[in-house]
């Protein structure tokens, strides 16, 4: 009986490890925003990134036209608005999004 109990307790022991939620990673929960992956509505309701998209091309979050393209992304928006959101300024705005604290994951995209 001794030796059975002595076969098992390991058994028990790797089970239970096993059922261990592993540990939740910072980088695998949070985020910085994009402008090729998050949606324009999340940049302008953080006060930061409207100010980072302002800064880069101004008027833009002031247009009476952005709650149209809420739903889009900087990178969407270049084909309508390509001499002012270029590469070189959707570069800039992803180096000034990466100075800003990380987001959850599921708010930066």
């Amino acid at each position: 009986m001794a030796a059975a109990a002595l076969l098992l307790a390991p058994a028990t022991l790797v089970n239970a490890q096993a059922a261990k939620p592993p540990a939740a990673s910072a980088t695998a929960t949070t985020a910085h925003y994009s402008t090729s992956t998050t949606e324009i509505g999340t940049l302008l309701d953080d006060p930061a990134a409207k100010a980072v998209i302002e800064k880069h091309v101004p008027g833009m979050t002031t247009n009476d036209q952005i709650d149209m393209a809420r739903a889009m992304t900087l990178k969407d928006i270049q084909q309508y608005s390509p001499d002012a959101v270029t590469d070189k300024v959707l570069a800039a705005i992803d180096a000034d999004f990466a100075k800003l604290p990380a987001k959850p994951a599921a708010a930066a995209k």
